[in-house]
C-alpha cells in the first residue's frame, strides 16, 4: 500500500471515509472531517440518522446551522459502506450487569463492516477496549465475515477517542491524538488523516496494544485519584471536618493534585477500569488497587443517601412525609447523557426507605429518563413542594439560582440543601434559610 497515493485519493475525494457510530465520539469526528474528506456517516439507529438529516443533534453538541452545513452522506443502509475504503469504528463499549466488558456492539459493528469492506481498506477502531481486543477479537471477525485476508486485503489501526462531552475547551481538534497500526504504511495514512483535523498533533504509538492500554489507563488513573478524595471526604465527614477547607489548605503545596469528591458515573471513568481489571484477572493477576478505587466510587451514591437519611431523621417530621428532590440526573454537568449516572443510586437508596423522591433536570431528555430509569421528571415549579433539595449535578442553570428566592418559593420554611457538587457556599445557603450539607 502506497501511503502517498492512498492519502492523496482520500484528500482528493476519490476515496471515501465511513464513520460507523454517530454518538458522542463519531459525530464530532465526522463534523471535523467533513471539510476535508468525502464522508459517509453510518448508524444502525434510523431515528438518529433521520434527526441528523434534519439537522438536529439530541446530544446538543452541534447546532442546526453546523449540521446543515455538512456535505456528508448520512445513512443506516449498510450497503452504502461499500463505497468507502477508510473506516472508523466509534461504537460504545459498556459493561454488563456483572461489570464485565460488553463487546456486543463492537462485535456487531465489526461483523456488519466485514460484510461490506472492499479489498484495500483500512479500518480504525476508536472504542475503548482492553489491550488485545483489536487484534485478537476484531481482526478474526473481519477475516471470517469478509473472506479477505488481514495484511493482504485490509489493515487495521487503533486510535482511542478522547472526547469529553460538554467540554468546549478540550475539543477534538485541541487534544493530541494517539494513533497506531499494524504496519508503517497504514500508520502513515492514519496519521495524515487525523492530522488534517487535529491541531494539537499526532502521537504514534509503537503498537496497537500500547495504544489500547494507554486509553484504558487514562481514565483508570483519574478514577483512582477521585476515589482517594472520596474516601477522604467520608473520613472527614465522620470527623466533622469540612473537606473543601482541607483541600483548599493542601492545595497551597505546589505538587498537590486538585481532585474533588463526587459521583463517578458516565461511560468512561466509571467503566474503563473494569476493562483493564477484566484482562488482568484473565491473565491471572488480581488488581487490588484499581478494584478498591472502583468499589469506593461505586458506593458513593449510597454514602450520600445515608447522609441525607441521617440529616432527615434528626428532624422531627415523619420520614414518610418527607419530599426530597434530586436536582440533576445526567452523569455530568450540561450534557443530556444519562448513561451510568450514579445519581440513580441515591434515588434508589432513598426510595428503599419509602421517602418520596422527585427528580428535576432541565438538561436531560424526559423520554430517555423514563425509558432508561422509569422516572418521570418533574417541572421546575414542583420543586417548591420539597423538604430537601439535593444538588447532584452542577448544571449551569443550577449555578445561577438565587438561594434566597428559591427558599421563598419552598413550602417548608426549614428545608435541607445537600450540595453534592459544591455549587454553593455554606454561609450563603444558611443565610438563605437552608440547613446545609455538602460532600
Amino acid at each position: 500500500m502506497n501511503p502517498d497515493k492512498f492519502y492523496k485519493e482520500l484528500a482528493g475525494k476519490e476515496k471515501k471515509i465511513a464513520i460507523i457510530g454517530l454518538g458522542y465520539v463519531g459525530l464530532p469526528l465526522l463534523v471535523a472531517m467533513d471539510k476535508h474528506f468525502d464522508l459517509i456517516g453510518f448508524d444502525i439507529n434510523s431515528e438518529r440518522i433521520d434527526s441528523l438529516k434534519n439537522h438536529y443533534d439530541k446530544d446538543n453538541n452541534f447546532t442546526k446551522t453546523e449540521l446543515s452545513n455538512l456535505k456528508c452522506e448520512f445513512t443506516c443502509t449498510e450497503k452504502h459502506l461499500q463505497k468507502a475504503n477508510f473506516f472508523i469504528v466509534a461504537v460504545p463499549t459498556p459493561i454488563d450487569e456483572h461489570k464485565n466488558p460488553d463487546l456486543c456492539l463492537l462485535k456487531e459493528a465489526t461483523m456488519l463492516l466485514a460484510k461490506n469492506i472492499p479489498a484495500g481498506s483500512i479500518i480504525i477502531y476508536e472504542s475503548t477496549v482492553y489491550p488485545g481486543v483489536t487484534e485478537e477479537i476484531c481482526i478474526p471477525i473481519l477475516e471470517e465475515h469478509s473472506k479477505l485476508k488481514n495484511m493482504k486485503d485490509f489493515s487495521v489501526g487503533y486510535s482511542p477517542e478522547r472526547i469529553n462531552p460538554g467540554d468546549r475547551e478540550h475539543t477534538l481538534q485541541n487534544i493530541q491524538k494517539v494513533v497506531s497500526a499494524q504496519d508503517e504504511a497504514s500508520l502513515e495514512i492514519i496519521s495524515r488523516v487525523y492530522g488534517s483535523v487535529i491541531k494539537a498533533g499526532i502521537f504514534k504509538a509503537s503498537s496497537i496494544k500500547v495504544a489500547e492500554a494507554a486509553k484504558v489507563i487514562e481514565n483508570t488513573q483519574r478514577d483512582l485519584n477521585i476515589a482517594l478524595i472520596n474516601e477522604l471526604s467520608i473520613i472527614f465527614s465522620k470527623m466533622g471536618i469540612e473537606t473543601s477547607e482541607v483541600l483548599k489548605a493542601a492545595s497551597t503545596k505546589w505538587n498537590f493534585l486538585k481532585f474533588f469528591p463526587g459521583l463517578v458515573g458516565g461511560h468512561c471513568i466509571g467503566v474503563d477500569p473494569y476493562y483493564l481489571t477484566y484482562k488482568a484477572l484473565e491473565i491471572g493477576y488480581h488488581p487490588e488497587v484499581i478494584l478498591a478505587g472502583r468499589k469506593t466510587n461505586d458506593n458513593m451514591g449510597i454514602f450520600i443517601g445515608q447522609e441525607i437519611l441521617k440529616a432527615i431523621l434528626k428532624n422531627s417530621k415523619d420520614i414518610k412525609d418527607i419530599k426530597v428532590t434530586l436536582l440533576g440526573i445526567t452523569f455530568k454537568e450540561n450534557v443530556p447523557d444519562i448513561r451510568n449516572s450514579k445519581v440513580i443510586d441515591i434515588f434508589k437508596f432513598l426510595r428503599e426507605y419509602n421517602i418520596d423522591v422527585m427528580v428535576y433536570d432541565p438538561v436531560a431528555d424526559k423520554i430517555d429518563v423514563k425509558n432508561h430509569y422509569g422516572i418521570d421528571l418533574i417541572g421546575a415549579s414542583e420543586i417548591n413542594r420539597s423538604d430537601a433539595l439535593v444538588f447532584c449535578v452542577a448544571h449551569d442553570e443550577f449555578k445561577k439560582l438565587d438561594l434566597k428566592s428559591l427558599h421563598k418559593k419552598i413550602i417548608n420554611k426549614n428545608p435541607f440543601l445537600f450540595d453534592v457538587k459544591w455549587i454553593f457556599d455554606r454561609e450563603s445557603a444558611q443565610k438563605a434559610g437552608f440547613t446545609y450539607w455538602r460532600l
